[in-house]
């Protein structure tokens, strides 16, 4: 059974407006939502000379993870100094890598282990999706 679920095509389901004040506290952590929110979008300004603010999508993964992507259609130039990362990506693999950035970040600075834990898991579980991305190859050059 658990191969089974292993090989199961992860999947990214758009929240809901309504739904979003819930969203943060709840892949974030209770005593974090308020960082890792404006973590995220500070993330993509500094790798992205293109992004220049607007409104985000949240989306919650079937694995448990989940991710904030810039809405539309806009293509962002991705520089990533410390691996020399270069690329074009979507505004939706922008915000994936903004995330992993961001959830890193967070997990790195969170004394609490009960909030670390969980974002840890996270982190695993949006490699699992972006693993499966149609931009994966360049998600996982910008995070390497």
């Amino acid at each position: 059974m658990e191969n089974q679920l292993q090989n199961q095509t992860v999947i990214a389901t758009l929240i809901p407006e309504n739904e979003r004040l819930t969203f943060l506290p709840r892949y974030f952590g209770r005593k974090s939502f308020m960082l890792g929110e404006p973590l995220v979008y500070s993330w993509l300004g500094r790798l992205s000379e293109d992004y220049t603010g607007g409104f985000w999508n949240f989306y919650e993964l079937s694995n448990g993870g989940f991710y904030l992507a810039p809405a539309g259609d806009t293509l962002y130039r991705i520089e990533v100094e410390g691996n020399g990362y270069r690329g074009q990506v979507s505004g939706d693999a922008a915000g994936i890598i903004a995330t992993f950035f961001a959830v890193g970040q967070l997990a790195a600075t969170v004394k609490d282990a009960a909030e670390c834990g969980p974002l840890i898991d996270r982190y695993h579980h949006l490699l699992e999706f972006a693993d499966s991305h149609p931009e994966g190859g360049a998600i996982f050059q910008a995070i390497d």
